[in-house]
């Protein structure tokens, strides 16, 4: 049995396919198609994560008034990166207090995966809202 780098080897040096070893077509077709379920696996839970992440936007619009502003702009900033990914404007001058906060909470979360960021912004909300629950 030949192992992908020796198909990669195989596949490389040799010019024409009819002359490779009996069988590497086979296993060939099939590393593709495990590639392929892997790459479709990894979009169905993309999908999965997307539509979770918008549900949880809504919820979070559902959060007690009370709840803290640097609770507020750590959901700013998971929720940017989370839909533009890392920070791509200038900082704000510092007489404009309000958009430079929300500036860095993005900043602060800047290299996440997009993915990431959607799975720690839906945890927070969890968060926030058994911390409502529980005080009500």
């Amino acid at each position: 049995m030949y192992n992908l780098f020796a198909l990669r080897n195989i596949k490389n040096s040799v010019p024409h396919s009819h002359s490779l070893p009996v069988g590497v077509h086979q296993q060939t077709r099939s590393l593709n198609s495990l590639r392929l379920r892997a790459e479709h696996a990894s979009e169905f839970r993309n999908m999965g994560l997307k539509e979770e992440f918008d549900e949880h936007c809504a919820k979070a619009k559902t959060l007690p008034q009370n709840t803290t502003n640097e609770n507020l702009l750590i959901l700013y900033g998971l929720f940017k990166q989370a839909t533009v990914g890392n920070v791509n404007t200038s900082r704000p001058g510092m007489f404009n207090m309000k958009d430079r906060a929300k500036w860095d909470a993005w900043k602060a979360v800047e290299g996440k995966s997009q993915d990431e960021a959607m799975g720690d912004y839906i945890t927070k909300v969890k968060q926030l809202l058994e911390e409502a629950a529980a005080s009500s």
